[in-house]
């Protein structure tokens, strides 16, 4: 049965959607802001999720970025928004598909079958939202890592280094990919960044920063992460 996470803060939309998805089949999970709905998608793994931008505590972009760190659920954005800086900037962010409100349920369920039948046919093997290692804790969806129960404060770009990492743990990650899925194209031979960033986040994440454990450097090659 598939499974179909709605965020939505108003409440005749939820229901009419839970109404009409249910009649058909799906499994329907709900949520009423972004907070919700990450952990929604953390705990239920849905196989696609229709979403609203305009949540009452963040923007509807931020939940589809926080989503984009860990999965690649299919996400169809539902919004009164009709503006074209908002539909590129949703899709920027990560979204699969755009249906501005008001909308026809029949068009959205088609958009939804699509969407389903483009993603793969089940959740890829491996996919967590929460990492742990023997030393810290790392949550793709709200972008935080924990450290001994302390959130451990880090940089956009230190965070953006780890993530990369983390998403491909136990691979090896060339210095090429890695500077630019961070940096961007213009910086792949700039390896001293890297060196740079991965001494900063050793510092604030391994027990022993000279001896890493989990932040491990494969020399002329790139770097790995290891539970």
């Amino acid at each position: 049965m598939t499974k179909v996470l709605v965020v939505d803060d108003e409440p005749q939309i939820v229901r009419a959607l839970r109404i009409n998805l249910t009649a058909r089949g799906y499994q329907v999970l709900t949520a009423h802001d972004g907070t919700a709905a990450l952990k929604a998608a953390a705990e239920g793994h849905p196989d696609v999720v229709v979403l609203d931008l305009g949540l009452p505590d963040v923007d509807g972009t931020e939940v589809i970025a926080g989503l984009r760190g860990w999965t690649t659920v299919p996400i169809i954005v539902l919004s009164a928004r009709t503006d074209a800086a908002d539909k590129v900037g949703a899709l920027d962010a990560g979204a699969d598909d755009y249906v501005t409100k008001p909308f026809g349920m029949d068009e959205l369920l088609a958009r939804l079958r699509a969407a389903v039948r483009r993603a793969t046919s089940a959740t890829p093997e491996g996919e967590q939202a929460v990492i742990e290692t023997s030393s810290f804790q790392v949550d793709l969806a709200a972008k935080r890592v924990h450290r001994d129960g302390t959130e451990i404060h880090l940089t956009p770009t230190e965070w953006g280094v780890l993530e990369v990492l983390v998403r491909n743990r136990g691979r090896l990650v060339a210095q090429k990919q890695l500077l630019q899925e961070v940096w961007g194209p213009a910086y792949a031979t700039e390896t001293h960044y890297l060196r740079v960033y991965l001494a900063q986040l050793r510092r604030k994440l391994e027990p022993e920063p000279a001896h890493p454990r989990h932040l491990v450097t494969e020399p002329g090659m790139g770097y790995r992460f290891e539970l």
